[in-house]
C-alpha cells in the first residue's frame, strides 16, 4: 500500500529543498540495536574506494530482467559452488543474462581485489570481479544467510536501470555482518541528491522494493533512476522491481542520518541499501536537450517536452 504525502509537500524546488526533506527523515520506526559500526570497504576500478560505485558497475546497466535469482547460488560463492548442476542449468539457459546477473553478484558480494571464475560448458571462462563486500561470509564459502541474500538483493535492485544507461551513484548502507560501507564528506556533497533505498529478497522470491528518499520529481523533471527516484506519477513501471512510496515511511536512518539501516515491508524486516545521485542526472523539459527519458510533444512534461524534443511527426 503507498502513503503518499500531498503533492504540495514533495515537491522539489531546488536540490536544496530535496536535501532538507530528506535530512528530516528521523525516527521513521521503533528504535532498534542497529549493531556495531563497523567500517567496511567499498572500490571499483571505474570509481574509488569510498562507496561510489557505477550504475551497473560496469560499462553496461543492470537489466530489470535479472533481478531474480530462483532461489539459485544457496551454496558459498565460490567456484566449488557453481560447479552444481543446477547453477551450470541455470547458467545456459541465458549465458548473456547469466553473465550481467552475476557480475553484478560477485561485485556486490566480494571484496575489492576478490574474483570469482566459471567455466562454462562451451569452454568459455567467465571472470566476475568483486566490489562491495556485502557478503563476507557467502563470499568465503558458506551458505548464504538471510542477511547476506537481503542486501544482496538491495545491491542488485539500487543497481537496476530500465533505460539501460550507466549513471555514476554513491551507494550507501552496511554489510550483512553491520560494517558500514566506507564513504567520505566529499563524496556526499558531490553526490548532494538523496535519491532512494532499496529492500527485498530475490533469492526468496520475495520480491525487490524501492522507495523515494526525498521529494518526488516536479512535473517537468525525468531522470534514467527512475526506478529509484520517482516522480508522482510513476511508481509502478519498474516492474519487477515494485515502488512503494517515500522511505521514511518503512525504514530507519543509522545515526548520523546518512542512510537506512533497515526497512519493514509487508511485515518483514529487511537491510537495505541507500543512494545518492548527481544533480544534473535530473533532467528538465526546458533545459535544451531531448534526453532518453524525453519524447516530443506539445506540453512542458517528459512525455510530451515540445521545447526539447520538439513537435511529433
Amino acid at each position: 500500500m503507498h502513503h503518499n504525502p500531498p503533492r504540495s509537500s514533495l515537491r522539489r524546488s531546488s536540490p536544496g529543498m530535496a536535501l532538507c526533506l530528506a535530512a528530516a527523515l528521523v525516527g521513521c520506526g521503533a528504535p532498534v540495536d542497529e549493531g556495531p559500526d563497523v567500517p567496511g570497504q567499498s572500490s571499483d576500478a571505474l570509481a574509488s574506494t569510498n562507496g561510489m560505485t557505477l550504475n551497473g558497475m560496469t560499462l553496461n546497466g543492470m537489466t530489470l530482467n535479472g533481478m531474480t535469482l530462483n532461489g539459485l547460488m544457496v551454496n558459498g560463492l565460490t567456484t566449488t559452488g557453481l560447479a552444481t548442476g543446477s547453477f551450470r542449468s541455470w547458467f545456459v539457459q541465458d549465458p548473456v543474462l547469466a553473465d550481467m546477473v552475476m557480475r553484478y553478484v560477485v561485485k556486490c558480494s566480494m571484496a575489492p581485489g576478490a574474483s570469482l571464475s566459471f567455466r562454462a560448458p562451451t569452454g568459455k571462462l567467465y571472470v566476475w570481479d568483486g566490489s562491495l563486500a556485502l557478503a563476507p561470509g557467502w563470499s568465503g564459502g558458506q551458505p548464504v544467510s538471510v542477511a547476506e541474500q537481503q542486501v544482496v538483493s538491495a545491491c542488485l535492485a539500487a543497481h537496476a536501470n530500465k533505460y539501460g544507461v550507466h549513471v555514476n551513484i554513491s551507494v550507501l548502507g552496511r554489510d550483512a555482518v553491520g560494517g558500514t560501507v566506507a564513504y567520505t564528506q566529499d563524496e556526499l556533497n558531490t553526490y548532494s541528491e538523496k535519491e532512494a533505498c532499496f529492500f527485498g529478497n530475490v533469492f526468496t522470491n520475495e520480491g525487490a522494493f524501492s522507495a523515494n528518499d526525498g521529494a518526488y520529481l516536479d512535473y517537468d523533471e525525468s531522470t534514467v533512476r527512475t526506478c529509484g527516484l520517482s516522480s508522482w506519477s510513476e511508481t509502478t513501471s519498474c516492474a519487477p522491481m515494485q515502488h512503494v512510496g517515500a522511505c521514511r515511511y518503512y525504514c530507519t536512518l543509522d545515526p548520523t542520518k546518512t542512510f537506512y539501516t533497515r526497512c519493514t515491508y509487508n511485515g518483514v524486516t529487511y537491510r537495505p541499501i541507500t543512494t545518492r545521485m548527481l544533480p544534473q542526472d535530473i533532467y528538465r523539459c526546458g533545459d535544451g536537450v531531448c534526453q532518453r527519458t524525453e519524447k516530443c510533444g506539445t506540453s512542458n512534461t517528459p512525455d510530451s517536452c515540445a521545447a526539447d524534443c520538439g513537435a511529433c511527426p
